[in-house]
Formats: structure tokens, C-alpha cells, sequence
């Protein structure tokens, strides 16, 4: 199905997060929140992770899963759609790095680089982040990431550092 554009349909990968007000809850309803978002089609979900939290270490462990998208909107309208799925799952932007109901990054969009001031794609933070790139290496181990290379080689530089699978 061509985009209106005549651009053929980009698949997107998702980061989601939450480690507030029952994660694995969150987690799960953004999974059915991302089947909601008009002209997409979720393709494919990786298992929950559990993992240490990035930045101030007073806060609870997180949960984490990666969702591969097949849509039609421009990255842009993609970014409006996640931040709204994010504002009605209660998400309040505050600390940085901060305990939050729900975090949903736009980790890649097909092969397209983006850096402008509401969006960088691939997420800048990408190659460091274990729960990130496990669950992304789970559902697309062949990947290719714009301007990074290829995802088992950013997952060799990696260590899961405590990431585990959340049973």
C-alpha cells in the first residue's frame, strides 16, 4: 500500500518503557495503543525485558519492549501519535531520565536520518542501550540502522548489564 506520496510503506521500530503505576500494565496497553494509530499496522512485538533505570538510581526498575510498525504516516505524524498514546497512559515530562508511566521513542524510521528540533532519527541514544538493542536484535536481528551499521555489531559493543527476560 503506497503512501499518498507514492512512497511505499516504512517500517518503524519502537522503544517503549515504563516503570510506574504497574509497568508491565503500561507496557502491555501501548502494545494495543500502537494498533489504534491510523494507516499502521504493528507487525511485530518482542517479548518484556526488565532492566536497570538510566540516570538517578531512586527509582524503580523498568520494563522494556521493542514493536516493529508498518505505516504510512511521515515520521513527524508517527512522533504526534506515540506522544499522544503516551499523554493518555498519563506520562508527564519532568526529570530527565525520570520514572515515568510510559516512554515510546521512535528508534528508526526505515532508512531515513532525521535531526531537527522535535526529532532525531535513529534515536541518538540507540548504540549504548541494552534494552533497547536486545529486544530490536529479538524481532529484526539483520538490521541495518542509518548511520550506525548493523544491529548484532552495535549488540556485541553492548552488555546486557542485568537486562534480563521479564517471565
Amino acid at each position: 500500500m503506497p503512501r499518498p506520496d507514492n512512497h511505499p510503506v516504512v517500517t518503524a521500530y519502537i522503544g517503549l518503557g515504563s516503570n510506574l503505576a504497574d509497568p508491565v500494565r503500561q507496557v502491555r496497553s501501548a502494545f494495543e495503543a500502537l494498533q489504534q494509530i491510523p494507516q499502521t499496522v504493528v507487525r511485530q512485538c518482542s517479548s518484556l525485558y526488565l532492566s536497570s533505570p538510566m540516570g538517578p538510581t531512586d527509582q524503580p526498575d523498568y520494563i522494556n519492549a521493542v514493536v516493529a510498525l508498518e505505516t504510512l504516516l511521515e515520521p513527524h505524524a508517527l512522533l504526534t501519535e506515540l506522544q499522544a498514546i503516551e499523554s493518555a497512559q498519563g506520562r508527564t515530562r519532568g526529570v530527565r531520565w525520570g520514572a515515568r508511566t510510559l516512554d515510546l521513542d521512535l528508534l528508526v524510521y526505515g532508512k531515513e536520518m532525521i535531526a531537527d528540533e522535535e526529532l532525531t532519527v535513529p534515536h541518538p541514544g540507540l548504540p549504548g542501550r541494552a534494552f533497547v538493542l536486545y529486544p530490536l536484535q529479538e524481532i529484526e536481528p539483520n538490521l541495518e540502522i542509518p548511520g550506525m551499521g548493523m544491529l548484532a555489531v552495535l549488540v556485541m559493543h553492548c552488555p546486557k548489564e542485568g537486562l534480563q527476560r521479564y517471565e
